[in-house]
């Protein structure tokens, strides 16, 4: 038996399964219903014209059998609650019992019912359940016609699942999940809330918020607020509730306060006027049921009771909606100007309404200016959906740029709040992106500007489980400012480790417990009072331990700014739907010659000095600065026709490509400015360190790869002097004070654990006020430049295409590449002690000239020889060294020159004297060098060598040039006669004379995806298949003159779950492009040959059908069964209209018109499988599930 109210994760796992079969369930009732099927239709149309969406057919209805399925479980889960803890009565059972006893009474019954009602079947009986539910005062509001269970109905077949899991019992004959639980805790309806449902998680980003946390911002908000007013009329909301924490966390103390307040009045009235003052709304209806059902207990429990029967009809003052779209507006308005329209809000946001929505009770509950206290946890996402980003922009002043949910939900929260001398509190932890990027000017340069804000405390270093964003907890009155100072807490040292309890953290119990200290600073936190003019500028720094001072020592430093020197900075492209266009180099390898390509940057190419060639773009221009598109005749249109109804919709502030005068086929940002001259510096958007490259020509640079742009005329050595600045320890520091910690990419941010794995968010506003001096380490950034170029030369996959992928060519490049770096680590360390000189921060020079320092290895440096030494003696971690594959060093190499040597201890010493070399010496400011290992990258250049080898078209068709399927084993035939191929392979195995075979077997695993729809995806990708296909359809019609171009429905994307194999996914991306390099056609092989057989992904259209007959005909000849090939004909169906759209007419090569020859192959073959061609879309793999049995109406199997 598990207890499921401690049992974590375990039922939430366990009860996936049951949502998935639900959820299909559902959607299966949904398409069988032809009626119901259309009114679904008519909402989202209206929806989507009401502004209240823009997300697609599939998306929307799958969101919404996602909440009816949601609906359905949790009211299951409330009833197994209610049962095993006898809260409806000491009999009332429906689906199981604490006892054996109650379990056979609930069979019973449920067997008594079917005889008493013939034509009610499980999915009437367990509705009796939530009857019950519906009958007491108390639970009533959990299953009203507003409830999610309303959407729509499972099968009695679900419903019949449903009941059999929570009848399950153990070897021992006891219930494997009971809710039986004396204290009566509902936390465990926090962890279903946040995981149950994939879907949900992502869409509405559930993310609970730790007890220790809403303590906290209950102590800074509700406890002043409740010393200054009395407690009638009391009101508390959070906005954005969840599963309810805040609000629990709130009822307690309230209930509390009554006891104090009026002990005389009768105990349920006090129970009740603490849960009157308690508001609540969320735009996730299931959060909404929980919270609900954790009140109703709680309030329970306040009341003395131990059971529902006796309990009265509490208030609830919760709803599901959205806060930031209901309610009247601000200032009492009814009203709210759209455009040249005046309308109701209510009537336009929200008069559109779901079924989950009360707009009367969401009225009342979001009217402004009502609220003693306001707290919560607002979503930290940006608003993907573009109808909603649009209307929240539109409503909110402060949303500006990409803003993400918690710049409106930061007006709401003071909106909400009362104003005046007993003026509302505020409190949230909220994500404190705002503080450094750029959408966050406005909200603190002029929202909080007039805020009286009384708390800022920086919580990015403590460890919150499962807040992967950095987070700042805010606190504050809605009134204009009245103190001179703001409480801060400054974070100096994130979490060492994941303490066993969060609540305990050495960081989170630093702040509890000296909050109120003013002065005190330990290694984790400073606790301030910060002038409140420091907070009305943009950006925010609540960094402690010394960096407000060596901030301020560079900024003294200063003679320019980069802004100053730079024509512009920021990105040359937006390609727009970048599974459309960017594609990896094997792709453009095969198509250069036909197709417009461009080696595409992104962030994550440019390091330590060199940009990595990963991507290229289809570039769909006639010059070098993207300014002139291609024609509509191009080759490339016909390429990207199937994306052309996506590609269209695209939009660049509000305007369409066709408002803007421009084809659907260009990129939707290209900045020709930029592209003009070949010279740039480009850097990393967002790293862990800063990384900036000089970059000379042919390139084009997306968002998280910007360039700066000298004016023109400028020279190389212009740039090679800014690249040195930029790429120093120094600018690191001040860059990572002025910009967005986004903090790592574990998925468990806010341990804070190491601060040189955060990542930061290195804009170009940032930059341009970064400070300059009248030096510059030229020399140096020349040399560091020259040596990057070497090192590139010497990377496993450039040496290979160049000299050939053998032995001796990959040990030369392995001991060159290995020295190389060496010298780039101590140029590197010399140019931060240059830095250092050059902004005053240390009083004499401590470098050697250019090319004067030895080559070193990691873990050699001056600050890594002080960690070394600090971990020898306990005091410090050894992370560092082992993330970065390098040796602690704590004494000096003898093979070190005596200079170097004394200048080493020089700068051993600056450490430890030195506070601002103290600072900038450590880990999170030093450049890593962390780079893959030079074996890592060797196989991956091996395996790309191998796989071009093998994508050689002349294997893959014959001497009349029609297309040529082959097996592994026939590739294994061909390549084992070559030398050089065989060495490359053997290096790649790791073994020599590895069977060539089971080794190309192993080397193509991953490369080829399936011929057929039904062989990549599964059902839920196969629905978004049918809607393109259906889109390209229409564009045909579109083509034809039939329809309009604005009658066509955007196609929904795909996601990793829509897809059979993460192999498949990881080639086709959301859109469903093909990239990977070759063709499965599994099962139809010869059956003398057990190994995989592949066609090359370099075929067109024409060519992948004539293949699949050719398939067919060879198994029909060797009499494979006939139903077996029923795929293959399945395949040449789902290819011939592109066959008839791109290559009708006599082929030249063949002499044939391919798109008539497949066609009466397609009627000829179909015929023979004994599937009419419009049935053959149905066929489907076999499943090796177990199929179900059908329900029957007996209770208890």
């Amino acid at each position: 038996m598990a207890l499921a109210t401690i049992a974590g994760g375990q039922l939430t796992a366990a009860l996936k399964p049951q949502l998935k079969l639900l959820v299909d369930d559902m959607r299966e009732r949904l398409n069988a219903d032809p009626v119901q099927l259309e009114e679904w239709r008519t909402t989202h149309r209206k929806a989507v014209s009401e502004q209240r969406t823009a997300t697609s057919w599939t998306d929307w209805s799958e969101d919404q059998l996602t909440q009816a399925a949601v609906g359905w479980l949790l009211t299951s889960v409330f009833v197994r609650f209610c049962e095993d803890n006898l809260l409806l009565g000491d009999t009332a059972v429906w689906i199981a019992g604490p006892t054996p006893l109650l379990r056979q009474r609930a069979v019973d019954a449920e067997n008594a019912f079917y005889r008493e009602h013939q034509d009610s079947s499980y999915r009437e009986w367990l509705e009796r359940s939530f009857d019950a539910l519906r009958s007491n005062p108390a639970t009533q509001a959990l299953v009203d016609e507003h409830a999610a269970l309303n959407i729509i109905a499972p099968s009695s077949d679900s419903v019949q699942q449903l009941l059999g899991f929570w009848r399950q019992t153990d070897n021992s004959g006891e219930l494997v999940w009971s809710f039986r639980d004396d204290s009566l805790s509902t936390r465990f309806l926090g962890d279903l809330y946040q995981d149950l449902s994939d879907f949900a998680k992502k869409k509405y980003a559930l993310l609970q918020t730790p007890e220790f946390v809403e303590e906290f911002i209950l102590d800074q908000t509700l406890e002043p607020a409740l010393k200054d007013r009395p407690l009638e009329g009391f009101k508390l909301i959070d906005p954005t509730c969840g599963s309810g924490h805040f609000l629990l966390g709130a009822f307690a103390r309230l209930v509390g306060q009554w006891h104090q307040y009026a002990p005389s009045v009768e105990l349920r009235t006090r129970v009740d006027s603490a849960l009157s003052s308690i508001y609540g709304v969320d735009l996730n209806p299931f959060a909404v049921a929980i919270a609900k059902f954790r009140l109703i207990v709680a309030a329970m429990k306040a009341c003395g009771e131990i059971s529902l029967m006796n309990c009265p009809k509490f208030t609830l003052n919760l709803a599901a909606g959205d806060s930031l779209l209901h309610g009247p507006e601000r200032g009492g308005k009814e009203a709210l100007d759209f455009g040249d329209v005046a309308f109701d809000k209510d009537a336009a946001a929200s008069g559109f309404n779901y079924s989950t929505e009360n707009a009367v009770i969401l009225r009342r509950i979001l009217s402004p200016e009502q609220y003693d206290v306001v707290v919560g946890n607002p979503p930290y996402i940006s608003v993907n959906d573009r109808a909603l980003n649009k209307r929240y922009r539109e409503i909110y002043h402060y949303c500006k740029g990409n803003y993400p949910l918690t710049v409106p939900f930061m007006e709401k929260f003071f909106d909400l709040a009362k104003p005046g001398e007993r003026a509302g509190w505020i409190g949230q932890i909220t994500s404190n992106s705002f503080m450094k990027r750029e959408f966050g000017v406005p909200l603190i340069e002029e929202f909080f500007a007039r805020k009286d804000l009384r708390l800022v405390a920086d919580t990015s270093g403590t460890f919150i489980p499962g807040h992967g964003t950095p987070t700042v907890i805010l606190a504050g009155r809605n009134r204009d400012i009245r103190h001179n100072t703001v409480r801060a807490v400054l974070g100096i040292k994130g979490e060492p480790a994941p303490p066993e309890e969060p609540a305990n953290g050495l960081v989170w119990r630093s702040l509890v417990e000296h909050i109120d200290e003013h002065g005190y600073e330990d290694e984790w936190v400073s606790i301030t009072d910060l002038p409140r003019d420091n907070l009305r500028r943009h950006p925010w720094s609540l960094s402690g331990g010394g960096a407000v001072e060596t901030l301020s020592a560079i900024d003294l430093a200063m003679q320019s700014t980069l802004g100053a020197i730079t024509a512009e900075i920021g990105r040359t492209t937006v390609v727009g739907e970048d599974g459309g266009w960017l594609y990896p180099p094997a792709t453009y390898r095969r198509n250069r010659s036909s197709l417009p390509f461009r080696h595409f940057v992104a962030g994550e190419d440019v390091r330590d000095y060199t940009i990595a060639e990963s991507t290229y773009t289809l570039n769909p221009y006639l010059d070098s600065a993207n300014s002139n598109p291609v024609g509509p005749e191009a080759p490339l249109i016909a390429f990207l026709w199937p994306l052309r109804t996506l590609l269209a919709a695209r939009k660049i502030f509000e305007k369409s490509l066709a408002e803007r005068s421009l084809p659907w086929w260009v990129h939707l940002e290209s900045y020709s400015r930029k592209l003009r001259t070949p010279l740039s510096i480009t850097f990393a958007f967002v790293a862990t360190h800063n990384h900036f490259v000089l970059d000379r020509g042919d390139k084009v640079f997306n968002r998280s790869a910007p360039v700066i742009k000298l004016p023109e005329g400028a020279s190389e050595d212009d740039h090679l002097r800014l690249l040195g600045v930029l790429n120093s320890s120094t600018a690191c520091f001040w860059l990572k004070q002025n910009s967005q910690d986004k903090g790592n990419r574990a998925g468990q941010r806010s341990t804070g654990r190491y601060a040189w794995e955060r990542f930061f968010e290195f804009t170009g506003t940032t930059l341009q006020d970064f400070p300059l001096t009248m030096e510059s380490p030229l020399d140096r950034a020349r040399t560091l430049d020259t040596l990057a170029r070497q090192l590139s030369a010497q990377d496993p996959e450039a040496a290979i295409k160049s000299n050939g992928a053998t032995r001796t060519v990959i040990d030369k490049a392995r001991t060159r590449y290995t020295q190389i770096r060496a010298q780039m680590i101590a140029e590197q360390e010399e140019l931060d002690w240059q830095l250092y000189f050059h902004y005053g921060l240390a009083n004499e020079h401590l470098t050697l000239p250019v090319g004067g320092a030895p080559g070193i290895s990691l873990g050699q440096r001056a600050f890594e020889i002080a960690l070394a030494r600090k971990r020898a003696a306990g005091d410090s971690e050894s992370e560092w060294f082992i993330r970065h594959g390098s040796t602690p060093t704590s004494q000096m190499p003898d093979n070190w020159p005596a200079d170097y040597r004394a200048l080493v201890d020089k700068r051993l010493a600056a450490i430890e004297a030195n506070p601002h070399i103290r600072l900038l010496e450590r880990p999170e400011y030093k450049r890593r060098w962390a780079v893959e290992p030079w074996d890592t990258k060797l196989q991956l250049a091996l395996k790309d060598w191998l796989l071009d080898r093998l994508e050689d078209e002349r294997f893959w068709s014959t001497q009349q040039g029609t297309p040529l399927p082959r097996s592994v084993s026939e590739l294994a035939g061909h390549f084992e006669k070559e030398p050089e191929f065989i060495e490359a392979l053997d290096l790649w195995a790791g073994q020599k004379d590895a069977p060539v075979a089971a080794t190309l077997v192993k080397l193509l695993s991953d490369q080829a995806v399936p011929y057929l729809a039904a062989l990549r995806y599964k059902d839920s990708g196969l629905r978004k298949r049918a809607e393109w296909e259906q889109v390209w359809d229409m564009q045909r019609d579109e083509d034809a003159g039939l329809i309009k171009a604005t009658d066509i429905p955007v196609p929904p994307k795909y996601t990793s779950a829509d897809f059979l194999k993460t192999a498949y996914w990881s080639h086709r991306g959301k859109l469903d492009v093909p990239k990977e390099r070759f063709i499965a056609y599994p099962d139809v092989g010869r059956d003398t040959d057990p190994t995989p057989l592949l066609g090359w992904a370099g075929w067109n259209h024409a060519q992948q059908g004539l293949a699949l007959a050719t398939i067919y005909a060879w198994r029909e000849s060797e009499g494979m069964p006939l139903a077996s090939l029923v795929p293959v004909v399945a395949g040449i169906a789902e290819v011939l209209p592109w066959v008839k759209q791109w290559h009708s007419g006599v082929d030249p090569n063949l002499g044939v018109d391919l798109a008539e020859y497949l066609s009466s192959q397609l009627a000829e073959k179909s015929a023979a499988v004994g599937v009419p061609v419009q049935d053959l879309s149905a066929w489907r793999p076999e499943k090796k599930t177990r199929a179900r049995n059908p329900a029957t109406r007996k209770a208890g199997q």
